[in-house]
């Protein structure tokens, strides 16, 4: 095996230790936001307009983390400047 199959296994792997790593955090601080945000609505219903609002800005930051390692993978997938 040459130093680039290595360099493309160590990739492969990276690559899927990112998105399994990182999407972690982002699936635990979704789940505990809307188990919030779904209490909140049952206690104050009518502020629930308000609470979905915020609840849908406050979900796409944290998505934004998941993103960012996804972009990271493709990049090591498929633009991986270590390759030729």
């Amino acid at each position: 095996m040459t130093a680039q199959d290595w360099i493309a296994i160590a990739s492969i792997i990276t690559a899927g230790l990112t998105m399994a790593i990182g999407s972690i955090g982002p699936a635990l601080a979704e789940g505990r936001a809307v188990s919030s945000a779904l209490e909140a609505m049952s206690r104050q219903p009518d502020s629930s307009n308000n609470i979905t609002r915020t609840l849908f800005v406050g979900l796409a930051m944290v998505e934004s983390t998941a993103i960012y390692c996804l972009v990271i993978a493709l990049i090591l997938l498929f633009a991986n400047p270590l390759l030729p």
